[in-house]
């Protein structure tokens, strides 16, 4: 095996565009050796981007303060350039000589990613074993990919116990599992393609064909989105809800789809959205959420009380964006996660349904046993009676035109105008500006 980091400049030219890349601070050492990382800049699709790629055939990867010292290097160009930074993990940890001091190596790096974090966009890249603090430090940045021979560690000792790629995946840990180097690196440029340099440039635009797909409800997120430009993203982790990076008419979009078929949205749905609508406001790249939920799930789990924790990071991620924000609900939209995800409450700036929608405090089916129970007696069949007057709960008074009528949303939209409506919202929402109030941050309960 080559002991010069063959292995990571493999990897960086796999990234970088022709291959072609410079190397920083390549002469550092540590103990003798190599020091067991590449750093590099060079241009990614044209776009400048800063990376380093840890060297597993030096030292088995293993961090030094002199390697560190590389990486810092790294980041500080990074910010001071407005400039993405791609991190590639390949590494048995740090030198352990018996002290606290290989600790403080990535505690550095782990505030330097931390200072970085919504200033520039941060991509991780999980080609190999990623241990303790390298797994806290990958973890920062603000989408995690790794290969299918990836090894997620965060204790050691380091054995069969490994966080295998897609348990990491299933549990949100990873945003996708690629196959390879190779297939890693081509995801990591489709990211960066829908991405901003920072978080003072504008939303990147680009040459689009229009959608081909015919709007139904299964294909609302294509039928709303340009051709080839849909990018989903977290798709083992929340079941019942999708996330993508895609573009509209050339332009980048976070889109949101919160509930798949009047589902209720989990713990991890929660997660999921409120990451993305985070990760999205930090650069600025406006937000499409389509709402199809009979609302929060409650935890049956005592073990796991954590939905009230979620939806409170969820209520508090969409208010305190100020990206712009357009909700469009396709079916029910019930309770609080209506509230949370689409209501003026959550600073939505345009809020569009179907002529079919319902928009009710609570699902029909409840409804009509809080409201209408009267109805119920003396039916011969109490569920198909049940059925009949959900059905009428939802032509009335939950209905997306007493909503309007009632000053809740602001359009009802036929299914075939729905791209056109986004696209007028987009345009008329282009020049957004919100001043806010002076404060360290919001204090959500994590």
């Amino acid at each position: 095996m080559e002991t010069n980091g063959t292995i990571a400049r493999e990897r960086l030219s796999r990234l970088f565009d022709n291959g072609v890349f410079t190397e920083l601070d390549a002469c550092r050492t540590e103990n003798g050796a190599p020091a067991a990382v590449v750093c590099a800049h060079g241009y990614v699709e044209g776009q400048p981007v800063c990376a380093f790629a840890q060297s597993p055939d030096v030292n088995d990867g293993v961090m030094g303060q002199n390697t560190a010292g590389k990486m810092k290097r790294l980041y500080a160009l990074a910010l001071k350039t407005g400039t993405p930074i791609v991190g590639v993990y390949d590494s048995n940890g740090v030198y352990v000589d018996g002290t606290a001091e290989p600790l403080s190596a990535y505690g550095k790096l782990i505030a330097c990613s931390a200072r970085l974090s919504g200033v520039v966009p941060q991509i991780s890249v999980i080609a190999g074993v990623c241990a303790g603090s390298a797994a806290l430090m990958a973890e920062q940045a603000d989408f995690v990919l790794a290969t299918q021979k990836a090894e997620l560690y965060l204790t050691p000792p380091f054995g069969s116990d490994a966080e295998k790629p897609e348990t990491a995946a299933k549990a949100g840990i990873v945003t996708k599992v690629l196959e390879d180097d190779t297939a890693v690196m081509d995801e990591v440029k489709a990211i960066l393609r829908m991405l901003p340099s920072n978080n003072l440039a504008g939303a990147p635009v680009s040459e689009f064909d229009p959608p081909a797909a015919v709007c139904t409800k299964d294909s609302v997120l294509e039928a709303i989105t340009d051709s080839g430009a849909f990018l989903p993203l977290y798709t083992k982790f929340g079941a019942h809800t999708e996330t993508a990076l895609a573009t509209v008419r050339g332009m980048t979009v976070g889109l949101i789809r919160a509930g798949k078929n009047n589902d209720f949205l989990d713990v991890d749905d929660v997660a999921k959205i409120a990451r993305f609508v985070r990760t999205c406001d930090a650069f600025s790249i406006p937000l499409i959420t389509v709402l199809d939920t009979s609302g929060f799930a409650v935890d049956t789990d005592a073990a796991k009380r954590g939905s009230l924790r979620a939806m409170s990071q969820l209520c508090g991620a969409y208010a305190e964006a100020t990206t712009v924000k357009i909700a469009l609900v396709i079916g029910d939209a019930c309770g609080a996660a209506f509230s949370a995800l689409a209501g003026r409450g959550a600073g939505s700036d345009l809020v569009l349904a179907w002529d079919t929608a319902a928009i009710a405090p609570m699902y029909p089916e409840a409804a009509v046993e809080f409201l209408w129970h009267d109805k119920l007696k003396g039916a011969a069949d109490v569920k198909a009676k049940r059925t009949a007057l959900a059905d009428e709960y939802r032509k009335t008074l939950a209905s997306a035109q007493k909503a309007a009528e009632i000053g809740v949303i602001d359009s009802v939209i036929a299914m075939a105008d729905t791209r056109q409506a986004i696209v007028d919202g987009l345009d008329i929402l282009e020049s957004k500006r919100v001043s806010k109030l002076p404060k360290k941050h919001s204090n959500i309960p994590f």
